[in-house]
């Protein structure tokens, strides 16, 4: 059989055509080993899945303040190169760089094309590329697709592996590494003022998605680099709408250097239709609720320091240590995590389990995620449920 032809699946109806049945054949074999992905619109009435940490959304927050500018256009008309540009666009970046101390932004339409422009485009051929193994898979999709031909894995937070491989490869040319400020699936947080440290040790130039430390992390939710004052250290970050701030889209900051390289090199930036009038003017009113007087997180926080307290006192093995919003517990298992999510939801709790792939073999969990809007009482009944 030639390589790449996909095996005969009789259970398949005869009248496929071999795309067909290579795809029918694929879907089997996820079916097979119990993490074929659905979607579903079905909800539990308490919401501890989402990333909606500030209750932007489920609290309508958001659109109340968008409420008095319900005009803005449905459609950009163009990438920002051609058509699609306008003042409000411009505003946003400014005020973004401002926040986030940087001095420049650049709009992408979703943290992934964030991610994939960015990646894709600062990398020649001689730059070394080195990842954190957990990375996101926009972070990894945007390496996959960059022209280096070095991209490397370093143990998840791991300084020592880091540092090996910084030795390894400073030779070789530019060198960058890529990690999360917050991790998505486990919920800690990068070690960020030692790799820094590294970083000026081996002239390498540091990439961080911030995608769920936006809103949470900070006083104000300036992400975690700002909170350590690494913002004129750090090369490049990503801060996407789509998490704690209740909309759609992501920017990178960082130089304005960076700013015009992208417009010029990253093809998610060039070649697709910018963000309509409404998404920008959301995310505008998400950063001005952000750098209002009376925002405040703490309320987030003190909710997610009482679950870990009730988690000391239940004495529950196999949660990661995290002090974000995102809590997880490892279950090791496709079939004992969609059962446990399933039996949480039956007591009106929304818990999804993650599957492998999205989580290596042996570490499918349930992910639960901690908004403001949730009370001490839902806790008390997650770990009722658990127990």
């Amino acid at each position: 059989m030639p390589m790449g032809t996909p095996k005969t699946n009789k259970r398949q109806p005869c009248n496929m055509n071999r795309v067909e049945q290579y795809l029918a054949n694929k879907l089997q074999e996820r079916a097979e080993a119990g993490n074929l992905r659905k979607l579903t619109t079905q909800k539990a009435p308490v919401d501890l899945f989402s990333n909606d940490y500030l209750g932007l959304v489920t609290t309508g927050a958001l659109a109340e303040l968008m409420h008095p500018f319900n005009n803005d256009t449905t459609g950009s008309t163009g990438s920002r190169l051609l058509s699609g540009n306008s003042e409000q666009a411009e505003l946003l970046e400014h005020t973004i760089a401002s926040f986030h101390k940087a001095e420049a932004a650049l709009l992408f339409n979703s943290g992934y094309d964030a991610n994939m422009g960015l990646l894709a485009s600062i990398t020649g051929r001689n730059t070394t590329i080195l990842s954190d193994e957990l990375c996101h898979a926009s972070l990894i999709d945007g390496i996959r697709l960059s022209q280096c031909s070095r991209r490397y894995k370093f143990g998840h937070n791991d300084l020592h592996d880091l540092e090996t491989q910084l030795k390894k490869y400073k030779e070789d040319g530019p060198v960058i590494i890529v990690t999360e400020s917050v991790f998505s699936m486990d919920g800690d947080m990068a070690p960020l003022v030692d790799m820094v440290q590294l970083c000026e040790r081996y002239d390498a130039q540091l990439v961080v998605d911030e995608a769920h430390a936006t809103g949470v992390i900070g006083s104000h939710g300036e992400g975690l680099v700002c909170t350590l004052g690494l913002q004129d250290k750090v090369f490049a970050r990503v801060h996407t709408f789509g998490k704690a701030l209740g909309c759609h889209g992501a920017a990178v900051v960082g130089s304005n250097l960076l700013k015009q390289y992208l417009i010029n090199f990253a093809r998610p930036f060039i070649y697709t239709t910018a963000l309509p009038g409404h998404s920008v003017h959301a995310a505008y009113c998400a950063y001005q609720y952000l750098s209002g007087h009376n925002f405040s997180n703490v309320a987030l926080h003190d909710l997610i320091a009482y679950f870990r307290k009730r988690l000391n006192e239940t004495g529950m093995e196999h949660w990661k240590d995290s002090i974000s919003p995102i809590q997880a517990l490892v279950v090791g298992d496709n079939e004992r995590s969609k059962a446990l999510a399933s039996k949480l939801q039956l007591a009106g709790l929304q818990v999804k389990p993650i599957l492998h792939p999205t989580v290596p073999a042996g570490m499918e969990r349930l992910r639960v995620c901690l908004h403001s809007f949730n009370t001490k009482e839902q806790v008390d009944r997650l770990f009722d449920a658990l127990c």
